[in-house]
């Protein structure tokens, strides 16, 4: 559980997935110490204000602080939380980073020091004090699905903008509609975009979906002790099942096959990293080869979440 600057405001939260449900229930009991509704309810209406939607989620996590080591190359589920929005910044990593700077300019009260530290220590005790860890794993799929979608729908896109583009090249349009006057490189036409096999890729999520719900259909509550304790040994193993121990391409510390900095973004994330990035650089051949890997992770994973179903089945 990490947390860096912290500040007045909004409550912030990014990291596993598979975490996402036991973060909602502990900003639900949270207050907020400047509107008295929860650090959850009042993070939700500055979305919504904003345009966004009306569900409290984590963002994936990149790079930039020491979450890195565990989450990227261990395999281990971390949290990177926070407050922040309403104070002045800049003074990160300066010698302006002061208690008088706090006290004047970020939290005057400290009342959201004493917020970070109720969240994160209800986090702490919460999985503490569980007879089964507080894993959750539809949340997980759902995200999954959405990522993957995303870099299908990316494909989609980069083909039609190269049809286009193409199209224009062929009516010498670049050329028409451009000044005389001045100097005119004429565009010439790309290759074409093929056509990928994400087939990998959505089967591996379709059969997680059945496992997974399965594993949500546990009476946790029911298990003798010594079914908790194993179904507990595999849970703090989960995240390790979304590494690949060769590592992405061109960097092989970097394991997880879910999240990563970019490698031309700096801190920036890239969710399902090796098929996205890949396709990002038109390297088509890596891309299928990206897929494969992947799916090769998912199925593990799925391995594991079946292992945890036989644990809860058996009598």
């Amino acid at each position: 559980i990490n947390t860096d600057g912290n500040g007045r405001g909004f409550f912030n939260a990014g990291g596993s997935h598979s975490l996402q449900a036991m973060v909602q229930e502990v900003a639900s009991s949270v207050t907020d110490p400047q509107t008295n509704v929860s650090v959850k309810e009042r993070r939700i209406a500055a979305q919504m204000v904003r345009g966004g939607d009306d569900q409290f989620t984590l963002y994936a996590l990149g790079s930039g602080s020491d979450y890195t080591p565990f989450i990227q190359h261990a395999g281990i589920a971390s949290l990177n939380i926070g407050f922040g929005g309403e104070n002045a910044g800049g003074e990160y990593h300066t010698i302006y980073d002061t208690y008088p700077h706090n006290k004047r300019f970020k939290d005057p009260e400290f009342a959201y020091g004493i917020a970070l530290a109720n969240t994160a220590g209800r986090i702490v005790l919460r999985m503490a004090n569980a007879d089964v860890l507080p894993f959750e794993f539809q949340q997980w799929h759902s995200t999954v699905s959405t990522y993957l979608k995303e870099v299908m729908d990316l494909t989609e896109n980069m083909r039609k903008s190269v049809e286009k583009h193409n199209k224009l090249v062929a009516k010498n349009a670049f050329e028409l509609a451009a000044d005389p006057t001045k100097a005119f490189a004429k565009p010439v036409k790309k290759a074409p975009v093929p056509y990928l096999d994400f087939s990998p890729l959505q089967n591996s999520l379709s059969s997680l979906k059945t496992s997974i719900a399965a594993f949500a259909n546990i009476s946790m509550e029911k298990l003798s002790k010594r079914q908790q304790q194993d179904l507990n040994m595999k849970l703090i193993k989960m995240e390790q099942a979304l590494t690949d121990s060769r590592g992405l391409p061109r960097r092989s510390w970097y394991k997880h096959q879910i999240y990563a900095p970019g490698f031309y973004t700096g801190y920036g994330v890239k969710t399902l990293p090796g098929v996205r990035e890949a396709i990002e650089q038109e390297n088509w051949e890596e891309v299928q080869q990206q897929i494969f890997v992947l799916s090769e992770t998912l199925n593990q994973f799925n391995d594991h979440i079946k292992g945890m179903n036989q644990i809860g089945d058996s009598k």
